[in-house]
């Protein structure tokens, strides 16, 4: 599917399963490698970052084997200690592998991640932090060896939160000999997966949720069945999408208790929001307000892979927003495609966006450029009138088992070719 195709302007009805986490799932794989035994991964998104995170376990010596939804991983034979080619230099979390191999074998060379277009994102604090854990790194010719005979429990403390290294220094702490404090540690619901997962398979670990995390080395761990939570990310796309085309869906299994910045966002828009046990009812209001002033920050706050969704959805509300990126420094790579559409937005920099209502958004032939704003354009054309065509939706493919299925539920007229 190179092209998603939509008859927009209609208000959306019906209700959606939402699929596993792909942000908790992926660092769940790489955590499998500590552990040689069998370990059982179920609600596994069928998503393309799975299926590469899949392949670079395969091609180290893991075996990987798909039943439906449930994805199991033999890491009894770690045959490889080198990563390279597209599935590493393709997709930024093949970075979580670093911490991984490191605590299983000792040795791990890479090829510098990639991935990623909307921002710069170093590695340097991975490299500096593991360095603190006795690990020496050699770089040549745009890969990198990282090599440890013994990995010691250390303080580390962070200058800003990462999510991508604070899952690293937890991987390859529960290996490390004595205790390792991570101070400033990102508590996104993901680290909270990864830590419950490691602790399920016999890890010994305090403070989880928190922003202090005490990880005790080297016990032994064992296979475990685990089952993945709900992805908020995609919770929240199909929330912002009945916002602006209004409707009422209902959204199976949202993960509520980690949604709370975006239904408070969708209750200031002017959505009627209803928790149940089976999940979360939206009903949009026909009127949405604008909002103000909004920022993305770490978890809690408002996220950043929600910025160009909720853009999507202010384009439409008559008055003025304004959007602050604070997480990465080229994430309004969506403007240009929405401005196509009708959009009213105003850069401020490379920071703020100003987006001043507009009555309706016109369907048009739209580039996807990375995976949230493509999703974000996907909102877009079941706001618009008339046909949208959204091309480049390899990106969308990255985070979304099956977005053409799930907006068809909600009662859009949207297919894939």
């Amino acid at each position: 599917m190179d092209a998603i195709h939509i008859l927009g302007g209609n208000a959306l009805f019906g209700e959606t399963k939402i699929q596993g986490s792909k942000n908790a799932v992926l660092p769940v794989m790489a955590a499998a490698l500590l552990i040689e035994d069998v370990c059982m991964i179920e609600n596994c998104p069928h998503i393309s970052d799975v299926y590469h995170m899949q392949q670079l376990l395969e091609s180290i010596g893991c075996k990987v084997v798909w039943s439906d939804g449930t994805l199991t991983i033999d890491a009894r034979n770690i045959l490889e200690d080198t990563m390279s080619g597209d599935h590493v230099t393709g997709m930024r979390s093949s970075i979580t592998l670093l911490g991984a191999m490191l605590g299983r074998i000792g040795e791990v060379t890479m090829a510098y991640p990639g991935g990623c277009v909307i921002g710069e994102r170093p590695i340097d604090m991975h490299l500096n932090a593991l360095r603190r854990m006795g690990v020496a790194i050699y770089e040549k010719d745009g890969c990198f060896t990282a090599r440890v005979k013994e990995l010691y429990g250390a303080v580390i403390r962070f200058p800003v939160s990462s999510v991508g290294t604070t899952e690293n220094v937890i991987l390859a702490a529960v290996m490390a000999k004595g205790v390792t404090v991570i101070q400033n540690a990102a508590m996104e619901p993901e680290i909270v997966t990864l830590c419950e997962f490691l602790r399920e398979a016999g890890a010994v670990i305090e403070g989880i949720g928190g922003s202090v995390l005490i990880i005790q080395g080297g016990h032994a761990l064992h296979g475990i069945r685990f089952r993945v939570p709900a992805d908020r990310i995609v919770a929240g796309t199909y929330l912002m999408s009945v916002l602006g085309a209004g409707g009422h869906i209902f959204l199976e299994d949202a993960p509520v208790a980690q949604m709370q910045s975006m239904l408070s966002m969708a209750e200031k828009i002017g959505a009627e929001i209803h928790v149940t046990r089976e999940g979360l009812n939206i009903i949009a209001n026909e009127f949405k307000k604008p909002v103000s002033y909004v920022k993305t920050e770490i978890y809690p706050g408002f996220p950043t892979d929600m910025q160009s969704p909720l853009m999507a959805v202010l384009s439409t509300c008559r008055g003025e927003s304004v959007i602050e990126e604070t997480i990465f420094e080229d994430r309004f790579r969506i403007v240009e495609q929405l401005r196509k559409m009708g959009a009213c937005i105003e850069l401020k920099g490379r920071r703020q966006a100003l987006i001043r209502g507009v009555e309706s958004l016109l369907g048009c032939e739209v580039t996807a450029e990375e995976l949230r704003g493509g999703a974000a354009l996907v909102i877009a054309g079941s706001m618009a009138l008339g046909e949208t065509i959204v091309k480049n939706c390899h990106f969308i493919e990255r985070g979304y088992e099956d977005i053409c299925r799930d907006y068809r539920n909600l009662g859009v007229n949207i297919y894939g070719k």
